[in-house]
């Protein structure tokens, strides 16, 4: 059984899981208006990814006898100036993600909740991936400049990676 503060603890990066889902939502149609379609198909793939993660850590929480609480989710940006400051920002949210995780561990560890301990294995590793990932588009966009053909063709490589808009778009 989880803790009560262990128990909202979870509920809170339910929530902010959410959030990264609307975040990159809205930055995904942000892309999409700019015509950079490949970079908006990442972004839907990592709304996707961030939803299945509020239901990995939800159905950990009814797993363990606990209650699942929603809260509103806030309203994220919609515009950026450019394609820089749209993977800044996804390289500034992943941090801040990473954080929360490693508070949500470090609180499993104090409170000697091994199995919550082991289920935020798999979010740590993941989170390395997620700011590797966002790290070097970042540093790719800012290479290439604001516009151009070889902004272009990354958009497209990030795209193919994505899986131009992905299962179910």
């Amino acid at each position: 059984m989880l803790s009560k503060k262990m128990q909202a603890a979870l509920n809170a990066q339910i929530n902010a899981e959410l959030y990264s889902a609307y975040l990159y939502l809205s930055m995904s149609a942000h892309c999409e208006a700019a015509n950079l379609t490949g970079f908006a198909a990442w972004m839907r793939r990592q709304a996707r990814e961030e939803s299945q993660h509020a239901m990995k850590i939800f159905d950990y929480v009814t797993d363990r006898d606990g209650r699942v609480t929603l809260d509103a989710v806030g309203r994220p940006p919609t515009t950026w100036k450019s394609p820089a400051q749209i993977w800044e920002r996804v390289l500034e949210h992943e941090r801040h993600v990473s954080k929360l995780i490693n508070d949500l561990y470090a609180l499993a560890v104090k409170e000697k909740d091994f199995p919550t301990e082991a289920m935020l294995q798999w979010f740590l590793t993941e989170q390395v991936e997620e700011e590797k990932t966002a790290r070097q588009i970042l540093e790719q966009v800012k290479m290439l400049g604001p516009s151009g053909s070889a902004l272009f063709f990354l958009d497209r490589h990030v795209g193919k990676d994505a899986g131009e808009k992905g299962e179910g778009a």
